[in-house]
């Protein structure tokens, strides 16, 4: 009992009040200078966040609808190009015509439409697109829109990039927003529901922008980028050109291309969501995204980032530039009724921002539209005046209200409902880039599609060789296909999935080719040689390919049938061949030896091979190639020609002349993957060269305004084919008239 009444006396002596007052003021001083400091650089307060109810009510705050508006129109814009171009509009007939062309579409099974439907799955998309631009029927466009879009991505994973999957996903969001209050045709019946949207409109939008950055300098954070691997040579580009004075191209590559655009990337949306930092964030930003535009063929994606950057700007700058024309035109026509009309729409807007937040407007709005007719107060009218007045007195009553102690209504079910859809979207988006443990089955030498995980640009694909190999499992025989029939594309090398797709399409399409030849008047040799063909196939693949400057090596297992082969989205490509990277290391000696060749002449090349043990590489070297030698860097191999009987040992760091215009066999012997390098002269670029420097001199340069007009040029014949297209189709499918469509050359 002594104890406790001595710690009571303890606690309560005057010493100890005073610490614990004056901790408390210190901590109240800290606590408000924080929040002072934190509201004015993030431009909401944390107590916004503290919990649940208030976060709803901090994103549906009444927010001034015009930046959206804008963003809205312009993001419509770039998709009505969009779908032109890369969505490939003009070239429908080329793209989804031909009934004989593999897909690859994400559910297995699934076929495009016939050529007529699918131009008009596209008109569908197209007129929704001109909907949001437009703002007209803001709701179906959006479903017009978004709709077909992703339909039509999910058909073939083949076209699958970033910024496909962002116009998607930014499509979706701006369906569910009321972003058709400014600057829409159909903004004064949009606006019957108030002039404002809810804050979380703005929100989830520089959400995704911000992920889309942050996330790529993630992806960009790993040692193939940062090391340098990924984007080489880029520096030959005249972008780069204010950079040589100073740089080496090297050090351009490295330092510019790979270090600069991963600190720029992860960081870039924090710089733009802070507004001391925002100004100069969007001028280096701008500058990346036209740098782009040049660099890569990308499409619409750096002028839709461009577009959307003004949704890190204050969602009244619109307004702003407008009034700043008004006021302008007010000063030169001296009209005191335009100001006093001014100064109404001001106060509604005044009104209108109080609701959200009693501390952000009021004194700011009023005096800024005082300090704005101060120079013309000699002529402003005495109902103007009482117009400040009344706003003043009106902004004091309210903010004491507020104050006072007046609390905010409740959040509905309906809100409730769309914050926790906006969080899940938003885990969903962090989540997804990372998902790949679980999708495994479209996994290869890297995680992931190309689409969703954001990886832009961050592995580098070079492949050399693909072998198609279809055996005849009744007949025994073997017949080779090429890889580029009945395909756009090559994505399909690199995934496993894809792989079996095409092997499938592949198979179909020979029986179908076989039926052909027999039920029509074909010549009777190729009758015999298709009728000979039987249903029991087999099919191999044999594809090479390099990452990020490592030796070229097979991808898939070349014994392994894929049209028999197990596979699942959530198990492992059990046909894979792992990446050799015991080698890494070998990508410095790489570069010298690829220098060292090109200073023998100016058509000397190098290609680099690695194997596994055990395994063999059958190669045809074209006449076309002079001076052809072998050299074994690691391992050991054996090396015999189709003419010769005996097999030649080549142990590491020897070489030996490589005979073109016949077929050749390297198998690697030793226990462990070896790797070499084919060293030869190509002859036919030399001829080239020779032929250019006989010919008379012809004018190679044309002004830049030619190449202006070309560009104009080709796109108004786009156009021109898009809507041939709808015609062709609608009279196809109303009238049954013939669809005329153009071949691929190169099939």
């Amino acid at each position: 009992m002594w104890e406790n009444e001595s710690k009571r006396n303890i606690s309560t002596s005057p010493n100890n009040v005073e610490n614990v007052k004056y901790l408390s003021g210190r901590w109240s001083s800290l606590k408000q200078s924080f929040n002072n400091n934190f509201k004015r650089l993030f431009n909401f307060k944390t107590s916004n966040v503290s919990n649940f109810e208030k976060f709803i009510q901090f994103l549906y705050r009444p927010t001034d609808p015009a930046s959206l508006g804008v963003a809205r129109a312009l993001f419509g814009l770039c998709m009505i190009i969009d779908i032109v171009e890369e969505r490939g509009f003009a070239d429908i007939d080329i793209k989804w015509g031909d009934p004989w062309d593999c897909h690859f579409p994400l559910i297995h099974g699934m076929k495009a439409p016939s050529l007529p439907w699918m131009i008009m799955i596209y008109t569908v998309m197209w007129m929704g697109a001109f909907g949001i631009a437009l703002g007209l029927h803001f709701k179906i466009a959006c479903a017009c829109f978004v709709l077909p879009y992703w339909y039509i991505f999910i058909l073939d994973k083949g076209y699958w990039n970033n910024h496909t999957y962002l116009y998607g996903i930014v499509a979706t969001l701006i369906w569910g927003t009321e972003a058709n209050k400014y600057f829409a045709l159909d903004a004064n019946n949009a606006k019957r529901n108030g002039n404002s949207v809810p804050y979380w409109n703005y929100f989830i939008l520089k959400f995704q922008f911000f992920a889309l950055y942050f996330l790529a300098g993630l992806k960009k954070s790993g040692r193939e980028w940062l090391e340098g691997y990924a984007m080489i040579n880029l520096s030959r580009h005249w972008v780069f050109q204010p950079f040589k004075i100073v740089l080496t191209t090297e050090q351009i590559d490295f330092l510019i291309v790979h270090w600069f655009t991963f600190i720029f990337d992860l960081s870039v949306g924090f710089w733009m969501l802070l507004e001391k930092t925002r100004i100069p964030a969007m001028i280096f930003c701008a500058a990346f995204h036209l740098m782009n535009s040049r660099l890569f063929s990308i499409g619409m994606f750096p002028y839709v980032c461009l577009a959307t950057m003004s949704l890190f700007c204050s969602a009244d700058w619109p307004r702003r530039l407008t009034h700043y024309f008004s006021w302008k035109q007010q000063i030169l026509l001296s009209d005191v009724n335009l100001n006093v009309n001014s100064i109404k729409e001001t106060d509604s807007q005044i009104k209108e921002s109080l609701s959200s937040d009693c501390s952000a407007l009021p004194s700011n709005k009023i005096s800024q539209y005082k300090t704005m007719h101060k120079d013309k107060k000699d002529n402003d009218t005495q109902s103007s005046k009482n117009l400040i007045e009344s706003d003043e007195k009106e902004a004091t009553n309210i903010c004491k209200k507020l104050r006072g102690g007046q609390q905010s209504p409740k959040a509905t079910r309906k809100q409730k409902f769309v914050v926790f859809t906006l969080l899940c979207h938003i885990v969903l988006q962090f989540f997804l880039p990372y998902s790949h443990f679980i999708s495994k089955g479209y996994n290869n030498w890297v995680p992931g599609l190309y689409g969703y995980s954001w990886d832009m640009m961050i592995h580098a694909w070079d492949t050399i060789l693909v072998v198609i190999k279809v055996h005849d499992n009744v007949n025994n025989e073997v017949r080779y296909l090429n890889p580029e029939a009945w395909v756009q594309g090559d994505r399909w090398v690199r995934h496993g999935d894809m792989a079996i797709q095409y092997s499938q399409c592949l198979k179909d399409n020979l029986m179908r080719r076989k039926e052909e030849t027999l039920s029509t008047h074909y010549r009777v040799e190729d009758k015999e040689k298709w009728m000979r063909l039987s249903s029991n196939l087999s099919i191999y693949m044999d594809a090479w390919c390099s990452l990020n400057g490592r030796f070229q090596q097979r991808i898939f297992d070349p014994n392994i049938d894929m049209l028999t082969v197990d596979w699942h989205p959530f198990k492992p490509v059990s046909f894979l061949m792992p990446l050799i990277t015991q080698y890494n290391s070998y990508r410095y000696k790489l570069e010298e030896i690829q220098q060292h060749v090109y200073t023998w002449s100016n058509y000397t090349d190098v290609l680099f091979v690695a194997d596994f043990p055990e395994m063999y590489l059958e190669n045809y070297i074209s006449t076309d190639f002079a001076n052809v030698s072998l050299t074994v860097l690691e391992g050991e191999v054996t090396y015999d020609e189709e003419e010769s009987a005996n097999a030649i040992i080549v142990p590491k760091e020897k070489s030996i002349p490589v005979k073109t215009g016949m077929f050749h066999r390297i198998k690697t012997t030793s226990s462990y993957p070896a790797c070499y390098m084919y060293t030869y002269t190509n002859q036919t670029k030399e001829q080239l060269d020779s032929d250019r420097k006989e010919a008379p001199l012809e004018e190679n340069t044309q002004p830049l305004f030619l190449n202006i007009l070309k560009e104009i040029n080709y796109k108004i014949t786009a156009w021109a084919r898009t809507f041939a297209h709808i015609a062709n189709a609608f009279f196809n499918l109303v009238y049954d008239v013939p669809m005329v469509r153009r071949v691929r050359v190169n099939k």
